[in-house]
């Protein structure tokens, strides 16, 4: 673990340099032993020249710092479509968003909800989700969410 904090310090003024925060960094013990590069703009976005211009940099700094003495394959990578949102306090930005959110007691009988993020003000999160053929909204404390993660739209 220390390792990836050493890595995180080394890529952190790229990062800043071309306005992108690491989502994840992690070893992927595959047959060519990969360090994946997860990042995604502030506003949760990515695209893919964005990734290449980090890879470009990050590439750099490898080979300048040369921290790394076994071979490795660096990726440069979005975090996903549905990927975890891990710190709740994201979602204050994020009204508009399709959301996925798992509960701690149910919200009418509903353990999850999934839906458009209406806001996210004062610990309160209001989500605009189908019921049937209805649209509703729900108000859920923060405090009460368990699990989040973004949702795709079908």
């Amino acid at each position: 673990m220390e390792r990836l904090e050493k890595l995180k310090e080394l890529f952190q003024p790229v990062f800043d340099e071309l306005g992108v925060r690491l989502y994840e960094l992690k070893w992927i013990n595959d047959r060519e032993h990969t360090l994946q590069v997860a990042i995604m703009k502030a506003d949760g976005s990515m695209d893919l020249d964005t990734c290449a211009d980090v890879s470009e940099r990050l590439s750099e700094v490898l080979d300048e710092a040369d921290p790394i003495s076994e071979e490795y394959t660096l990726e440069v990578c979005s975090p996903g479509a549905e990927r975890e949102i891990r710190d709740l306090d994201e979602l204050d930005g994020m009204a508009g968003s399709y959301i996925h959110v798992k509960l701690a007691k149910p919200f009418k009988k509903m353990n999850e909800i999934t839906g458009e993020l209406v806001s996210s003000e004062n610990g309160v999160v209001t989500i605009s989700y189908r019921d049937k053929a209805a649209t509703r909204k729900a108000e859920i404390s923060k405090e009460d969410i368990t699990f989040a993660r973004m949702a795709v739209r079908i």
